[in-house]
């Protein structure tokens, strides 16, 4: 009794301070703010060594928000224009690898870890998926689950704001099929999309409330069944709660003895930032779509992250959603793969 006390009070008090941090940074007009504010919020607190973390469905139901909304913008005309830039999207997947392994050597050396530790700390998929995959190969599993974490801290307080320092918004002119609120159409769509995420998750699919509601939510819209527009109120809970379970990822001890290991991930970060950014602007350059469009869909962030930025801003979230959606897919099929082939080259090459 006493313990589920505690349990509920470190909840509660988390989620509180994620939501005072989130209308804090609201009425600060801040990019995203019901997602950033909670996100730092929290990993301050926790950092800070204060008792508090986000109850675990959190993250959970934050991301089966935010997939419901984003599969609510794939109408029949989206759907045909993303299904046309089809090799686009595959080059975008290439690239991450690419980016991956640059950005994974370079930690390695900065901070003076094995490769194996710095490439799967660096390559931008899914953050327990790469940490899992990287200890099967004898990467330390703790080490890049702290970088996967800190990348996404990184990329969500930079893009954004770089997106909305620079005025760039509402460049793009997506809506979401369904227009009109209803009642039983909003609560018929939530069973519905909250089935694929559960579906999901059984089938043991990574970032599964996102890919699942997305599964739901897409060949409705596309079908054109519109069963109710999602109120931003949702969106914005949605976000909070994902802010809440992103700071919850960071433990008191987080910086003690680590200060090279951090700034060796935030420099390789913010290189990350900068490689994409110039890839998506010189995609964007060469088949006229907005270059903010496309720096989003290739940063290296999390799909819910990055997907929501893009929907807050109005900024192609169609597209930047099926640049992740791709680029998650293939980078957990192909990295382990990849890694093995590299590894065998690098083993066998000439010294």
């Amino acid at each position: 009794m006493i313990d589920y006390m505690h349990r509920s009070l470190r909840w509660g008090a988390a989620l509180a301070a994620g939501a005072v941090a989130g209308y804090v940074c609201m009425l600060l007009h801040t990019p995203i703010p019901w997602m950033l504010g909670p996100l730092f919020a929290l990993a301050l607190l926790r950092i800070a060594g204060v008792d508090v973390a986000a109850p675990p469905p959190a993250r959970y139901l934050g991301q089966w928000i935010i997939g419901t909304s984003l599969g609510l913008y794939f109408t029949p005309e989206v759907v045909r224009l993303v299904a046309g830039y089809w090799w686009l999207l595959a080059i975008g997947a290439v690239f991450a690898i690419v980016l991956g392994y640059v950005s994974g050597i370079a930690l390695a050396r900065l901070a003076n870890l094995d490769k194996t530790t710095g490439i799967f700390a660096s390559v931008p998929g899914g953050a327990t998926e790469m940490a899992t995959l990287g200890e099967r190969f004898g990467g330390r599993m703790d080490r890049i689950a702290a970088a996967q974490s800190l990348r996404i801290l990184i990329v969500v307080a930079l893009v954004p704001g770089a997106i909305t320092a620079l005025g760039i918004h509402g460049a793009d002119p997506f809506v979401q099929g369904a227009k009109v609120f209803s009642a039983g159409g909003f609560a018929l769509l939530l069973a519905a999309t909250f089935a694929g995420s559960l579906l999901f998750q059984w089938l043991k699919m990574p970032n599964a409330f996102v890919l699942g509601s997305l599964a739901v939510a897409i060949p409705l819209t596309a079908a054109q069944i519109d069963l109710s527009s999602l109120p931003s109120l949702a969106s914005n809970v949605g976000q909070w709660l994902l802010g809440c379970a992103l700071g919850s990822r960071f433990q008191p001890d987080f910086l003690r003895g680590a200060h090279r290991f951090v700034g060796a991930v935030a420099m390789t970060v913010v290189l990350s930032i900068i490689l994409s950014a110039v890839f998506g602007a010189s995609l964007a350059w060469a088949v006229d779509l907005h270059p903010a469009t496309l720096v989003l869909g290739n940063a290296p962030g999390g799909i819910a992250e990055m997907c929501i930025t893009a929907k807050v801003l109005q900024l192609g979230v169609p597209l930047v959603t099926a640049f992740h959606v791709t680029r998650l897919v293939v980078l957990l099929l192909a990295t382990p793969l990849v890694f093995v082939r590299a590894r065998q080259w690098y083993r066998g090459r000439p010294r």
